[in-house]
């Protein structure tokens, strides 16, 4: 038989390449966190876009520092000015002048998982930038990274390999048998006020092979596991967000049965609207299957959101009229834009949101934060569609 011109790639090679490669991952993550640079929140608000923010006017919020209801602001001791308010100094605001945007307690708490079994799709990205909206609005979020690869940990300044133990830190333990009754045990505050975390590293892909294997003793315990879970956490926020793996497998599964609403980013080009059609072919197919097993769910809301739209491109344009024909009624009104704005933040393990300086100045960045916070804020929307303590004021703003 006559030989291949090239030579055989040995396992000793196979493993020299995963040597090389875990030597570059490790120069990056040396870079990134760095000792001493844990992630800080650096926006500051001046008196204006706190009024703003709160929903008072400037005067409110210096009459409420005079007569000491709210802290004397600090001040620049050179010129005497105000040198800005934090994001928790607003929420304090709130917090006097009740105008936090909190559900009731009759309300129950929105989990919503943004949920795509295509990889590269903006899944991460939106989780991220929904959860910070949503803090800077002044809601209380939990985020759950369910996906092995933890994107979402990352840009919430953890370091995957360091500061995350599978065995304590993530949901893997949940899964196992004899685990916690209650998630509590894996929830971290972050660096965001009102965001708190539940991280994710590499060992929770382990957690597939604990459903695997209890999966035929108790399939019905396994699916509504982590629906279960979050229930154990629910009253302690107004919004849960997961972040699922890009994958049909156990742990996609069982967000497909804990959410409450979905969103399902889909960008539009050929491969990937198509990857989203069979997706949602996929999911009703599967649907059907665990409801046979656990019981039906309904969802508030399914929504697919245009993510990656580049208006320069014929083809976009076409497939986005398409989606929109085809899908009238479940498509997004907005649309998240290609934008250099997201892959530049993102390459830095950061976000839109967190940008501060004079980069915040550009017409670029105000384009794409125009962007983020229409798709946002329409999510926002239908969140507070499903909480009657809300439908007054959505019905004073013209919204219900």
């Amino acid at each position: 038989m006559e030989q291949s011109a090239l030579p055989a790639v040995t396992l000793t090679e196979l493993d020299q390449l995963s040597s090389r490669a875990a030597t570059v991952i490790a120069r990056l993550r040396d870079r990134l966190y760095a000792p001493g640079t844990e992630k800080r929140l650096e926006l500051s608000f001046n008196v204006r876009r706190a009024a703003e923010m709160v929903g008072r006017t400037e005067k409110a919020i210096r009459d409420a520092e005079a007569d000491g209801r709210l802290p004397e602001p600090e001040k620049d001791p050179a010129t005497g000015r105000r040198t800005g308010y934090s994001l928790s100094d607003v929420n304090r605001m709130r917090e006097v002048f009740g105008t936090l945007p909190h559900r009731a307690e009759s309300d129950r708490a929105m989990v919503l998982a943004v949920q795509n079994f295509k990889g590269g799709v903006g899944k991460s990205t939106m989780v991220c930038h929904l959860a910070q909206y949503l803090a800077l609005k002044g809601y209380r979020v939990c985020v759950i990274d369910c996906d092995s690869q933890a994107s979402t940990t990352s840009m919430f300044g953890l370091n995957p390999d360091v500061d995350v133990d599978e065995e304590e830190d993530t949901l893997y333990p949940f899964f196992r048998h004899g685990g916690p009754q209650s998630l509590t045990y894996a929830l971290r505050a972050t660096y965001w006020p009102g965001i708190a975390l539940i991280p994710a590293n590499l060992g929770l892909y382990d957690a597939e092979y604990e459903f695997a294997a209890r999966m035929a003793r108790d399939s019905t315990f396994i699916l509504d596991r982590l629906r279960a879970g979050i229930d154990t956490i629910r009253d302690r926020f107004d919004v849960i967000l997961m972040d699922p793996p890009p994958a049909l497998g156990m742990l996609s599964l069982s967000v497909l049965r804990a959410a409450d609403a979905l969103v399902i980013p889909a960008p539009p080009n050929n491969i990937d609207f198509g990857s989203t059609a069979h997706f949602l072919k996929m999911m009703g197919a599967t649907l059907n299957e665990l409801a046979r097993a656990g019981g039906p769910r309904d969802y508030a809301f399914v929504k697919i959101l245009a993510t990656k739209m580049n208006d320069g491109k014929s083809a976009h344009v076409a497939i986005k009229r398409m989606m929109d024909a085809v899908f009238p009624m479940d498509m997004l009104q907005a649309t998240l834009k290609d934008s250099a704005e997201i892959d530049n933040a993102t390459a830095n393990l950061s976000t839109v949101y967190e940008l501060t300086g004079a980069s915040t100045r550009t017409d670029t960045h105000k384009r794409c934060r125009a962007y983020l916070d229409a798709v946002n804020r329409e999510i926002e929307i239908l969140i507070r569609k499903t909480w009657p303590s809300h439908h007054p004021r959505l019905r004073k703003e013209g919204l219900l």
